[in-house]
């Protein structure tokens, strides 16, 4: 399993903790810090063992507020790094 931390932008979540598996092609956890809880707690939720790739095509480009991002855009950001990493590694 690859674990990372990633720093969202323009958003209310401080930090998206993710892990994919070795190959990078799974989700294994999603944990949000800040936000609004409900909601990343849920988008955890719903993401968990679910393939990187599906999850990413899916979520990419959420708008929230016209902020032109989203925590569910920034996710797709930070799991498309740990897949990157991931795969490097392996």
């Amino acid at each position: 399993m690859y674990e990372m931390n990633y720093r969202p932008r323009r958003v209310c979540p401080s930090n998206i903790y993710v892990a994919v598996s070795d190959d990078g092609s799974t989700i294994e956890d999603v944990r949000f810090t800040g936000g609004c809880n409900g909601n990343t707690k849920a988008i955890a939720l719903l993401v968990k063992g679910k393939p990187v790739d599906d999850v990413v095509a899916l979520l990419a480009g959420n708008d929230c507020a016209g902020r032109g991002t989203s925590c569910a855009d920034q996710l797709t950001i930070a799991l498309r790094l740990a897949q990157e990493d991931a795969r490097a590694l392996a």
